[in-house]
């Protein structure tokens, strides 16, 4: 595919964008039909996308064939009702690898995470993510975060870049973005994509939307689409009300509750589909389970999430 079209595809979303986790069998190995079920759930239920094998999909613990294999079954879930966009990562030779494998397994187009472990500069950077863009007719979407950070200028070079589509946030720095969105607007005209790509991203999403960035990423959409869905109609029909409901109710605790362990932004999604019936299994190490009475509140939570979507009914 071209990078146009997947552009087109993301501009209209008519709803978050699904980041999958990667299921795993009582033995810990890959559950692909459990995975394949959780995918298809996901796109009925009214993604725009689905990101297969990225953060929330522990794209760190997957061995490249194993990575191969679920993006392979997101492809096939998903029909062509929506793009589906894979991870990649790692130095510059595995990003590449990664790139190719998913090109080979049908993926729409990259998500290319930060290079592991190394702090560069900006040059580095660049030449890093302009290496994969070229190894690769898959269009790519640069995610800052951590060690990946940019200045406006960098993001203007990797608009420039031949198969860089867009910038995926994970860092939250709202003068940095504002500055970003404006030096590509005003160097690099044309259809460049931005996205919210903090944790929990509906908690952020009312300033992120004062930018003009209307992609975002949502892990709830994994365990509680329907709650997922009507936040994001709210931000669709200016509806603040219900938005600030939802956000006072459900997102808040749930952000809180995230922060009470590292890895929650993983584990405790996990844990959050299983609740919802679906056995994706645990996460793989160095992640790690939980606290049961951190899942207890977490259950309560989905029900008061569900209780306030009544409400509004």
């Amino acid at each position: 595919m071209t990078p146009a079209p997947l552009t087109e595809r993301l501009s209209d979303p008519r709803g978050p964008l699904f980041f999958p986790v990667t299921a795993y069998g009582p033995g810990g190995s890959l559950d692909l039909d459990t995975y394949r079920t959780h995918v298809r759930r996901g796109v009925a239920a009214g993604a725009a996308a689905v990101f297969a094998c990225c953060g929330t999909g522990e794209f760190h613990a997957l061995l490249p064939e194993e990575f191969e294999a679920c993006v392979r079954v997101a492809v096939e879930a998903a029909e062509g009702r929506v793009p589906v966009v894979a991870g990649a990562g790692y130095g510059t030779a595995l990003a590449v690898r990664y790139a190719r494998l998913a090109a080979g397994a049908g993926a729409d187009g990259l998500l290319a995470m930060p290079p592991y472990l190394v702090v560069a500069d900006q040059e580095g950077l660049l030449r890093h993510y302009r290496e994969v863009a070229a190894a690769t007719d898959l269009p790519v979407i640069v995610y800052q975060r951590d060690n990946a950070l940019f200045t406006p200028a960098t993001v203007a070079e990797l608009a420039r870049t031949d198969g860089i589509i867009g910038l995926k946030d994970g860092l939250g720095d709202l003068d940095l973005m504002q500055r970003i969105v404006s030096a590509v607007r005003t160097e690099v005209p044309g259809d460049f994509l931005y996205f919210n790509g903090l944790p929990t991203a509906e908690q952020t999403q009312l300033a992120y939307r004062a930018l003009g960035i209307t992609l975002y990423s949502s892990a709830v959409f994994c365990f509680a689409p329907e709650i997922a869905l009507a936040f994001h109609r709210a931000l669709e029909t200016g509806d603040l009300a219900t938005a600030h409901r939802l956000l006072d109710g459900f997102y808040r605790p749930f952000v809180e509750l995230r922060a009470q362990g590292r890895g929650y932004a993983v584990s405790l999604v996990k844990a959050g589909v299983r609740l919802r019936g679906l056995d994706v299994g645990e996460v793989r190490p160095p992640l790690h389970e939980p606290a049961e009475e951190h899942v207890k509140q977490l259950a309560r939570l989905i029900e008061r999430g569900y209780e306030l979507l009544e409400e509004d009914a």
